[in-house]
């Protein structure tokens, strides 16, 4: 997650991993790595925050992806909160 200094254009920015479900393959490189396609840059425009959104927190998102720089991103998208990791 990304914070703005008050004196910037205020943005929320996350970086969300699709997670894996059990019996789904990893599309990988054959370095075993993850293809930058597995991430995808989510933007919220004019906003310093957005409640429920943290690390851990799985999401369904809605809304139009586009290319910034070079990796899928999208800006202002619908989101519904799944679930959320508990912290013990």
């Amino acid at each position: 997650m990304t914070h703005q200094p008050p004196s910037a254009q205020p943005f929320f920015s996350a970086l969300v991993v699709d997670a894996l479900r059990p019996g789904v393959q990893l599309s990988a490189s054959p370095a075993g790595t993850r293809k930058p396609n597995d991430r995808l840059r989510v933007i919220w425009l004019g906003r310093t925050r957005v409640p429920g959104i943290e690390a851990g927190v799985e999401l369904r998102l809605n809304g139009m992806v586009t290319q910034l720089d070079g990796f899928p991103a999208m800006f202002n998208p619908r989101y519904e909160i799944l679930s959320r990791q508990e912290h013990l």
